[in-house]
This record gives structure tokens, sequence and C-alpha cells, in this order.
């Protein structure tokens, strides 16, 4: 992972971001979604940076390759939302969706989040495996926080908790 770099969204990697995560929602996957249908990539300081939230991007020289964001939920809980690496970076040995998910734990644990909690849709199989392995547990929908942000392609749901319970 050398060529590698993690680190906080500026506002000049905003297309880079757009350019990273529409083709995998919608060529990928076939989610019929734009970034008109995604506020929150053109605000993502506002969105994400505020509270006790972050959004990292992965960069590889100038260009991103990889997303991910920490949306503040209140009650110190926050949501996983916009983990997207591109297929060119996915994979154990360049471990991009690793060193992202690493600062974000790290970020939340330095804020004293107690609980994580992220809805992916049921087509991506490979992101279900990873959570799981990295200690998130899936959970039923009902049981998530009344200001968990729901997206409308979400179909499930999981959370990692930071607290010693």
């Amino acid at each position: 992972m050398t060529d590698i770099s993690i680190r906080p969204f500026a506002p000049s990697d905003k297309d880079g971001v757009i350019s990273t995560i529409l083709p995998i929602q919608s060529e990928e996957f076939g989610i019929a979604i734009t970034a008109a249908d995604q506020p929150d990539l053109s605000a993502i300081p506002e969105f994400y940076q505020s509270g006790k939230g972050q959004f990292w991007v992965a960069t590889s020289g100038d260009t991103v390759v990889g997303t991910i964001g920490l949306k503040d939920i209140g009650n110190d809980q926050a949501a996983l939302r916009k983990m997207f690496v591109a297929a060119d970076f996915r994979g154990r040995e360049r471990g991009v969706a690793t060193a992202l998910l690493a600062a974000l734990v790290r970020h939340a644990e330095a804020q004293g989040l107690a609980d994580i909690y992220l809805g992916t849709t049921d087509k991506f199989l490979a992101a279900h495996r990873f959570y799981e392995k990295n200690g998130f547990v899936e959970v039923e929908k009902s049981t998530l926080p009344p200001s968990f942000p729901v997206m409308a392609v979400d179909s499930k749901f999981y959370r990692l908790s930071l607290s010693a319970d």
C-alpha cells in the first residue's frame, strides 16, 4: 500500500469522490442513483465533518481511489457511510478498505463514540464479509437509533460497539 495515502477530505476532492462512488453504485452494482440523489456528496464538510464526524479519502497520487464517511448522529453514536474503493484498488494485498476503516475507527475511539452503525444493500456481498470480519454484527432495522439515516437502498444493517459492554 505504499502508493496509497489516507487523509481527511478537502473541498478539492469533491469531483474525485463523486467519480469514485457513482460508477461503483450505478455501473458495477446497477443501482439507479445519481449524485443529485445524494446531496451529502455536495456538502461533505457540512454533512460529515461536523460534530464527532469526519470523511476520509484514499488517494493514489492525486487520484481519489477510496472514500469513507462517519456521520455524527448524536448520543455518542455515528453512521458509517460512503465506503467505496475503486475496483483496481480492492483486495487484501492493497489494503485500502482496511486502512480507511482503521482511520475511521481510530477517529471514532478518539471522539469517545460508543457505536458505529451502517446500512448497506444486499448486493454488496463482499462488503458484508468485510464488515463482519472487522467486528460489525448484523442488527435488525428496528434496533437502529432513531437518528440513524436509513437510505432507500439499505436492506442490511450492522453495528460495531466501541464500548466495553
